[in-house]
């Protein structure tokens, strides 16, 4: 059984009617279900299907908030060999909520660093919810420079609800960091790809995320703000977030019709984390064919980085 989402509750009715059938099957009853069995899986596959084809902008903030859905270290672990994680920032301290190390991917060296949410209470906690404070930016840079020293190109994995507020990371510098760490992916002088693999929010995203190339899992949001902030800001009423998600344009689609990212990575029906591995081993496919295309385009990365962000918004 799944973490059923408020909308979800048609798909988890018949689930559940699903699971109890089972239970009579093993639990052997006499009588046979086996065909009522098969009609209510299909009934459910129709039904979520169904669903996850008009999904509005708020269902797909929630879908890319979903507790099961595979966060940073998954992807490091599945598509990453060698993987060497470095600590801290050689100013202040470590942040665990920002994960940065060098490995190997198909068989080439890579940097990468990513923002981990945590899977259960005790690992959010201890990656601050993905909510990166300035030494994890600071980190972030650290990492950047020495792939730029030995010519490693970077892959960054985004998932933030936003850079963390607290008034210790504004006493340490947090616009700063922020603002250095764009700077420097906009400098690299070798390629970078980003995905936005769950949430995608603010300065607090988009501090890794300037890349060469931009992609967006098909259920993932990227935004100025949170739907919830936007709404306290514009209406003075969080609970009017459904409102902002829809005029904000922070679905992958909306961004995509932008030009503000470069490609969308197709899910399984019912979101990421009802089928992990194939979402994973799509997302590697998807990274390998763009350091391919870079290559290919043999220009100075940080030219084609250069008009690729002054090109958003000219054509609208």
């Amino acid at each position: 059984m799944y973490n059923y989402l408020d909308f979800e509750k048609p798909v988890a009715d018949l689930e559940g009617k699903i699971l109890e059938l089972k239970k009579l099957s093993d639990a052997g009853e006499a009588v046979d279900v086996g065909d009522e069995i098969s009609r209510l899986e299909k009934r459910s596959k129709d039904a979520l299907r169904d669903l996850y084809k008009a999904l509005t902008p708020w269902q797909k903030a929630q879908v890319a908030r979903h507790p099961d859905r595979p966060h940073c270290m998954d992807y490091v672990r599945a598509l990453f060999t060698d993987f060497t994680p470095l600590a801290g920032d050689r100013n202040f301290g470590e942040d665990q909520a920002v994960v940065a190390g060098f490995a190997r991917f198909r068989g080439q060296s890579v940097a990468i660093i990513g923002q981990e949410k945590g899977n259960d209470t005790q690992s959010r906690i201890k990656h601050n919810f993905g909510m990166a404070r300035p030494e994890g930016y600071r980190k972030a840079i650290r990492i950047m420079d020495m792939a730029d020293r030995f010519g490693i190109p970077v892959i960054s994995l985004v998932d933030t609800a936003g850079a963390y507020p607290g008034v210790g990371a504004e006493e340490r510098g947090q616009a700063e960091a922020i603002a250095r760490s764009t700077s420097k992916c906009l400098s690299l002088k070798v390629p970078n790809i980003s995905v936005v693999i769950g949430e995608g929010g603010s300065g607090g995203a988009i501090a890794i995320a300037t890349a060469n190339l931009v992609y967006m899992l098909e259920h993932s949001i990227y935004s100025v703000i949170s739907p919830e902030g936007a709404a306290s800001i514009l209406w003075r009423d969080p609970t009017r977030a459904k409102d902002a998600a829809t005029n904000m344009k922070i679905t992958a689609q909306d961004l995509l019709q932008l030009k503000v990212i470069d490609g969308i990575i197709p899910e399984p029906v019912g979101g990421a984390h009802r089928d992990r591995e194939a979402t994973i081993e799509l997302t590697g496919r998807t990274i390998e064919k763009g350091f391919e295309d870079l290559a290919a385009l043999g220009q100075d990365y940080r030219e084609l980085r250069r008009e690729k962000f002054l090109a958003i918004g000219r054509s609208l």
